[in-house]
């Protein structure tokens, strides 16, 4: 893609002080005058790319831009081949590894396996996950609607979004927009969409608000409560909360005040602990638990 080659060459040229075309053309695994049509791109974008003739003459950016050619650091690239890499392992294919080689001045650059870092963003639903992230993000680029099932706990509904971004949070591929059915903006959880579907037409313009982004769940029936752990499950608890919430008692057990979706959520989320969890408060979430933990045992009475 052509907006690739113009990033991979002007990252050439931020951290090398002149480029043949000839070398560019190499790497690119295009012509020269491909690359000398980049190079107008580039000029007509406000980047004032020069061209020398002769020996020992190149490609550069104009001595004195303001542009820093230090801008881009091996660290600093590296962390960003990263993240790159990481875009692969959730879209199916090996395009991003494409553009890091592109960007990749030398091996001390590019992401290989002495690398620290490694990110992997695939759930084990990886293919379905890929094509809706590659849906979506047509969609975005076109300005179209998407149309979808959603599964949530209070039930499935058929949701229609105009998609603005996709977002990666609580370790799950989300998509944020405009819900043409609540005319107001929501988040919907990727695994939980079926039926994923493109429209013909595209969207009028909108005046979007900034997304912002918020760690906790919100919805309309969220709770708040308090809630006991057992000490053998501090790694757990650790792992997702973070300590600094945690409050310890004398006897070793861990408490902790956070805020979920809903009741039956918060419930379900629970009973994943066994009887290493309990609910100290608010009573009513305690007394709802106790309703479900009641008619849980009677399902397997004998």
């Amino acid at each position: 893609m052509k907006i690739d080659r113009l990033i991979g060459i002007l990252s050439i040229l931020l951290q090398k002080d002149k480029v043949t075309s000839t070398e560019l053309a190499e790497r690119f695994e295009v012509s020269r005058r491909t690359i000398l049509r980049d190079v107008e791109s580039l000029n007509m974008a406000g980047i004032p790319i020069v061209s020398e003739q002769g020996q020992g003459g190149g490609i550069s950016i104009l001595s004195g831009y303001k542009m820093d050619r230090t801008l881009l650091s091996s660290d600093e690239m590296r962390a960003i081949l990263s993240g790159l890499q990481s875009l692969d392992s959730v879209s199916g294919t090996n395009r991003y590894r494409r553009l890091m080689e592109k960007l990749s001045l030398d091996g001390s650059t590019s992401v290989n396996a002495s690398n620290h870092i490694i990110i992997d963003l695939a759930s084990w639903d990886k293919a379905a996950v890929a094509e809706k992230i590659e849906l979506i993000t047509r969609a975005m680029e076109e300005r179209r609607d998407i149309a979808f099932t959603y599964f949530s706990p209070r039930g499935e509904t058929t949701r229609a979004i105009e998609p603005y971004h996709l977002i990666f949070q609580w370790s799950s591929w989300y998509v944020w927009g405009y819900c043409t059915a609540r005319r107001d903006y929501r988040m919907f959880k990727l695994t939980r969409m079926t039926d994923l579907k493109l429209s013909d037409t595209p969207f009028a313009e909108r005046e979007v608000p900034e997304y912002v982004s918020d760690k906790g769940f919100h919805s309309e029936q969220e709770v708040t409560a308090t809630v006991r752990f057992d000490a053998s499950q501090k790694w757990r608890v650790i792992d997702e909360f973070g300590p600094d919430r945690l409050q310890h008692t004398d006897d070793g057990a861990l408490l902790v005040t956070f805020t979920y979706e809903d009741a039956p959520s918060l419930y379900r989320y629970i009973l994943s602990f066994g009887d290493d969890a309990e609910i100290i408060g608010p009573e009513e979430i305690r007394r709802g638990f106790a309703k479900v933990a009641k008619k849980l045992a009677k399902k397997y009475e004998t």
